[in-house]
């Protein structure tokens, strides 16, 4: 094959990276098998699809080998490169593609290959690649947000068993969800941050209830669980018992780079400019001056992404690091937000999801970014902390 062209001129690649051949080579293979098996009802969504509409496009990944390309082949991930990854999510973007569910393969996935037992990885990352199971994350809690040491979730441990107690909220799709990986206390007289536990619970038990929550948006994309004396087998320990915060910090750590990832922003962008184009935006010189800029920030990003994802492959990410990523990531994705409503004028209040109407809906989604895995305030604090050393 020829010498791939100059980045310049290759259309779709990288913001900031010249595609060697053989990454060229892949993000054609990647751009023709996308475009030849994307259902057409998936491409261009502002909505986010519930897991039962992606299922089918998850099956087609899966049965090609790219439904887990950060996972390692020994656990039936495709162990892809960084670039192949950022190709994946490159081209991705420009079908238009919705993202899968992030919660199975993104972090339980790769804590269970971590932290978990040879049973439970068997029982659980077969199906977690097949789609045949949607996760839910069992963190936050009412008085238990961004401080999730202060969680009150009890699980009393009695002769091979847990009975957990509790309130769970905003989970990611938890009515459409088989399985949750949850964090109680299952020792209230050690210090809050000791005494926690991590456990994987059927959500068809008895006690379990799930009600939806409509959004901002009118999804119910979010959800919370109620645990009333929910009977949990005590080999649904994930870790130690009572090292539940390590292994927390090791999810949290996956979620935050997987909230980095550009594609959300890349995606954005690429709205941003349709919007523009369609309502003459374009035309005007500032607003493309704030636009190129907004660019420059997308471009920091996905190095910043790009070399976070480094780190971690090497073993020496700092949790910190992940701080500065979310923060860059989720700022960057709102200030994108803002200029798609500039871009639509006085339509971005008008109903609907589709056009120039998309503007406000992704305005509302992006709002609750900089909440996510942690408030911008909270990262603020871990990098004051931990790379300035302020206190």
């Amino acid at each position: 094959m020829s010498e791939p062209p100059p980045i310049a001129e290759q259309d779709g690649a990288s913001f900031f990276h010249r595609d060697s051949e053989a990454e060229f080579e892949f993000r054609l293979e990647v751009r023709s098998w996308v475009e030849a098996n994307l259902p057409p009802a998936l491409r261009g969504l502002v909505r986010r699809p519930d897991p039962v509409a992606l299922r089918e496009w998850h099956h087609r990944l899966h049965e090609r080998g790219w439904i887990a390309p950060s996972w390692p082949r020994s656990a039936g991930g495709m162990g892809a490169s960084v670039r192949q990854q950022l190709i994946l999510d490159e081209e991705m973007v420009r079908a238009g593609a919705p993202q899968i569910v992030l919660v199975g393969l993104a972090f339980v996935g790769p804590l269970l290959i971590e932290f978990g037992t040879e049973e439970q990885k068997a029982r659980h990352l077969p199906p977690i690649l097949r789609g045949e199971i949607s996760w839910a994350q069992g963190y936050s809690e009412p008085g238990a947000g961004s401080d999730l040491a202060s969680l009150k979730t009890r699980a009393e441990r009695r002769d091979g068993h847990f009975i957990v107690n509790g309130h769970k909220v905003w989970q990611t799709w938890g009515h459409y969800s088989e399985w949750m990986f949850t964090l109680v206390r299952t020792d209230p007289a050690a210090p809050k941050h000791k005494g926690i536990s991590c456990l994987v619970i059927d959500m068809a038990t008895p006690g379990v209830t799930v009600r939806p929550i409509v959004t901002i948006t009118g999804e119910d994309e979010l959800s919370e669980v109620f645990l009333d004396d929910v009977v949990v087998p005590a080999d649904n320990l994930v870790g130690p018992l009572n090292d539940g915060w390590r292994v927390a910090n090791a999810l949290l750590a996956h979620e935050r780079l997987a909230g980095g990832n550009p594609q959300f922003t890349m995606a954005a962008l690429d709205r941003a400019k349709q919007i523009a184009e369609a309502t003459g935006a374009m035309a005007d010189a500032a607003f493309r001056d704030r636009l190129a800029k907004i660019e420059l920030r997308v471009v920091a990003q996905a190095a910043l992404f790009e070399y976070a994802v480094r780190r971690r492959e090497a073993g020496v990410l700092e949790p910190a690091e992940t701080s500065i990523l979310k923060i860059v990531a989720t700022e960057t994705l709102q200030a994108v937000s803002d200029l798609m409503i500039e871009a639509a004028g006085s339509h971005a209040g008008e109903a609907g999801g589709d056009g120039v109407a998309a503007a406000g809906q992704h305005f509302l989604q992006s709002r609750r970014a900089t909440i996510f895995g942690g408030t911008r305030e909270i990262h603020y604090g871990i990098a004051a902390r931990r790379i300035l050393g302020l206190r």
